[in-house]
């Protein structure tokens, strides 16, 4: 029966095994060196395809390397098949021409602020609706099944953990708080699990925290523009603004949104990978001035599919709240959730 309903949807499924994130020792350079590679393609010799190699590693479409091997150090800058496959696998998972060819629409697409988790996890790709996959400097492509999981699914929580609480790091803009608290209030609309905030975030299962470029867990922000943010897949619970980027609450020029972009990475917290629907809050893009505020059905499905539940049969309607509560112990709580009359619980 689930499986039927399922049918009726296209959605990409991202699993994460292992932390999300590449193993970077050095921040990405300015997405901006990207415009002087704009026609670029195999064969081309180009000071900054080194820098292409590094924004390809970071994302997954290259194997990293060892900083002792000269051999593919030396050949940096040259744009050669390991290159040309990274950047049609890249064109794939974004729907755009697979031509290996940096055209102006790749290029336009790779330098969009965005999520440093990476595309690719373990060699794999998950996106483009989970219909193809590629191995990181090979050029050929296979079918693989619509609903997409990785062969060994751990990075989920257990049922004895869908309420999660989360906390803030000191540290935290002020700002973030309410935008943050309306993310988690809208995946707990949508899911089987609850939110509450931690006042003492040594304690919570989710926190939130502010960075600015090394920040101790092997990823380095960028500064402005380029990376906005990070997060770990389950149970770890580590969730990273950059802090050197203009954060606002709302759609403002040149500023970007807290609260569409605690969505996205919520999803990571969750277990979700990229999707490449564009109009899903698991895109990885997000532009300065424009607001993602609902959950896609992509979204919704993926989460679904991956904890095993289903849609209601029968709607209902539901309210999101926020209390707050003290503990046995006077400790101060949020709770965040939702309340349906008449709802048909999820299985």
């Amino acid at each position: 029966m689930a499986s039927k309903a399922f049918s009726l949807f296209s959605f990409t499924v991202s699993f994460l095994l292992l932390p999300l994130l590449s193993r970077a020792t050095s921040p990405l350079p300015s997405f901006e060196f990207l415009v002087d590679l704009q026609g670029y393609q195999k064969g081309d010799k180009v000071r900054n395809v080194s820098d292409l190699r590094r924004y390809f590693r970071h994302f997954g479409y290259l194997k990293p390397i060892h900083s002792n091997n000269t051999t593919q150090l030396a050949n940096d800058d040259y744009f050669d098949d390991e290159v040309e496959a990274a950047i049609k696998t890249y064109q794939l998972n974004y729907d755009l021409n697979v031509t290996g060819v940096l055209d102006a629409k790749t290029v336009s697409k790779m330098m969009v602020p965005r999520c440093g988790v990476a595309d690719i996890i373990n060699g794999t790709t998950w996106m483009r609706a989970g219909k193809k996959t590629n191995r990181p400097g090979q050029g050929s492509f296979h079918t693989v099944s619509h609903y997409s999981f990785f062969p060994s699914t751990t990075a989920k929580w257990p049922a004895s953990k869908y309420h999660l609480t989360y906390g803030f790091l000191p540290g935290t803009t002020a700002i973030a708080t309410s935008p943050v608290a309306r993310a988690f209030s809208t995946w707990a609309a949508n899911t089987h699990f609850t939110f509450s905030r931690a006042w003492d975030h040594t304690i919570a299962d989710l926190r939130i925290s502010f960075h600015r470029r090394d920040h101790g867990d092997g990823n380095p922000f960028d500064g402005a523009g380029g990376v906005l943010g990070h997060s770990f897949a389950p149970t770890d619970g580590r969730f990273h603004f950059d802090a050197d980027e203009r954060w606002t609450d709302g759609a403002n020029p040149g500023e970007f949104d807290i609260e569409s972009m605690a969505l996205h990475e919520i999803g990571h917290l969750l277990g979700l990978g990229h999707s490449s629907v564009e109009g899903a809050i698991m895109y990885p893009s997000l532009s300065a001035g424009v607001t993602k505020l609902r959950l896609h059905e992509d979204d919704i499905e993926g989460i679904r599919a991956l904890y095993n539940t289903t849609r209601p049969e029968k709607q209902c309607s539901c309210m999101s709240y926020t209390a707050v509560v003290l503990t046995t112990a006077n400790q101060r709580v949020d709770l965040v959730g939702r309340h349906c009359k008449n709802a048909t619980a999820y299985s």
